[in-house]
This record gives structure tokens, sequence and C-alpha cells, in this order.
């Protein structure tokens, strides 16, 4: 942001990595993250994911949460941040999948146990 502010005239700029991840992707890197391996049972909204180790189903799909008009292709283009700012990204997927899952594991130990 401070990068925008200093530039000569106001533009609008895209932050991103260009990099493209599925849902599926994401829920797979977080459970990598506490060492469970994810593995996919059925299709559309019958679909499961399960702990391979155990079988406990930990993710289930909600229609409830689909949007009506999603955009099946999502990419963030930072090239003009790149060129007139100087900026890039400074986390990959990985870190933020990992910087998210150690934010919720502790927001989780600071909660008292009901």
């Amino acid at each position: 942001m401070w990068l925008m502010l200093q530039h000569v005239k106001p533009e609008d700029f895209v932050i991103s990595t260009n990099e493209v991840h599925s849902v599926r992707q994401f829920v797979v890197a977080a459970f990598k993250k506490v060492d469970i391996d994810v593995v996919w049972e059925g299709e559309g909204v019958s679909e499961v994911g399960k702990n391979k180790a155990t079988g406990e189903v930990l993710v289930k799909v909600n229609p409830k949460y689909y949007r009506p008009t999603e955009v099946e292709f999502l990419q963030g283009d930072c090239s003009k941040a790149k060129e007139k700012l100087g900026w890039k990204p400074k986390y990959d997927f990985d870190t933020l999948v990992g910087e998210m899952v150690e934010s919720d594991i502790n927001l989780m130990k600071s909660r008292p146990m009901a």
C-alpha cells in the first residue's frame, strides 16, 4: 500500500501471487500442516475428504456455500504492480497456508473448552 501511495498518479493495482489454487489444494495443504493426509471420495455434493489414517470425515461439500455467480477461474495479475512499483510477492501459497493454520491453532488454544 505504501508503494501505491508513493506512486506519482493514482492508479489501481492488483496485488497477487499470479498463482492459481483450488479449494481442494488449500484443504490438502492445510491438513498437511498438522500431519494429516486427506483422501477424497465421492463426487459433487457427495464428495468428502477423509483422514487417510483413520477414515474420519474431515471435509464435506455444502451447497449452502456455493456462490450462484461463481467465476470458474480466478487469477490475479500483479504484473502492473511489479512493473510500475517494483513490488513483488513476499508469500507463496505454502507459507500463506502455514500462517493461516498457525493462526487458527493459536486461536483455538486461547479459547476455553466448552
